[in-house]
Parts: C-alpha cells; sequence; structure tokens
C-alpha cells in the first residue's frame, strides 16, 4: 500500500506542478482559461487525492490503534509524522475552498467566476502555505518509497522547484485579487 501511496504521490505533485504553472499564467491574465485538458487533469488530481488521503487515513488509524495498544504514544517524538497528517488535512480543507472558489456557476448559459476577496485570497495563500509544508516534510520519505538511491541531490532539485512554483502560484492568486478590485 505504501509504495502505491508513492506513486500516487509522485502522480499528484507531477499534476499539481502541471496545475501550478497554467493555473497561475491564467490568473494573472497572461493565458485564457477554460482549457477541456487542464480542467480535466484537475479533475483527475482531485481523485488521485482523495485517494491519497485515503490511504493516509487507514495508515495514520493503523497508527493510533499501535499507539493504543502499546500505552504510549511518544508524540514528542512524532512530531513530525503529525506535522505530515495535520499538513494533509490542512490541504484538504484549503482545496475544497479551491474548488468552491475556481468552479464558479453556470446561469443561464453564462458562466461567471465567484467573487475573489480577501477571505479568498486568504484561504489560497494558506493552501500554498500548506501545499509547501506537505511537500517539503514529506520528499525524504517520497525519495526512499521509490527507490531512489542517491536522492539528496535529487530533494534539492525537486524542492527548489517546487518553491518556484508555490511562489508564483501565490504571485498570481495575489495579482488575480489585483484584478478583481
Amino acid at each position: 500500500m505504501r509504495k502505491i501511496n508513492a506513486i500516487l504521490s509522485m502522480s499528484i505533485l507531477v499534476l499539481f506542478l502541471i496545475h501550478a504553472i497554467a493555473g497561475g499564467f491564467q490568473l494573472a491574465g497572461i493565458i485564457p482559461g477554460g482549457s477541456a485538458i487542464m480542467k480535466g487533469l484537475a479533475w483527475l488530481m482531485l481523485l488521485f487525492i482523495l485517494i491519497h488521503a485515503g490511504i493516509g487515513c487507514k495508515l495514520t488509524a493503523d497508527t493510533c490503534r499501535a499507539c493504543k495498544k502499546a500505552g504510549v504514544s511518544y508524540y514528542k517524538e512524532n512530531r513530525l509524522f503529525w506535522l505530515r497528517r495535520s499538513s494533509g488535512f490542512a490541504i484538504m480543507i484549503f482545496i475544497l475552498f479551491h474548488v468552491l472558489i475556481f468552479l464558479g456557476n453556470q446561469n443561464h448559459d453564462v458562466y461567471r467566476l465567484n467573487d475573489f476577496g480577501m477571505m479568498q485570497l486568504i484561504s489560497q495563500i494558506l493552501l500554498v502555505l500548506s501545499i509547501a509544508v506537505h511537500v517539503i516534510s514529506n520528499i525524504r520519505p517520497l525519495m526512499i518509497a521509490l527507490g531512489k538511491r542517491n536522492y539528496q541531490k535529487m530533494i534539492i532539485d525537486i524542492l527548489m522547484i517546487l518553491s518556484v512554483i508555490l511562489l508564483l502560484a501565490g504571485i498570481a492568486f495575489v495579482i488575480y485579487y489585483l484584478r478583481w478590485r
């Protein structure tokens, strides 16, 4: 199950990078939105995320049962484990906001985006931050699970690319907010 989760995680990461780059350009007004391919990839990524979250919930429940059976939880020693779980949970909440914000509404054959105010901007910046925490805290175990031997340089490269894309996504959300004003 962990190997399947690792493959799902890498697939989600690749789809996220595509989504963040294309979405950032759309939010900044550089390219037009509404591509059916991008929409399909976004829904596929959401499906993968839901499966990934389900596997994470099962593994977390297994861990909680083992702690209960042992009679100790070693919370302090397992802070990284709980950081990974709580950042994943935060991502799920903020993805819900993301979908609700950008899904828009259809009234009489006219598609309208929902208002993008300060609360929407804050929720999307928190989404970017929670993704950063989740990926940074999980990249090493992901590389190990995928069987990468010399993963140190690869981790640095992945984190560098991810940090630039997340920064640009955050900037795109701010530009989009300013365009609404």
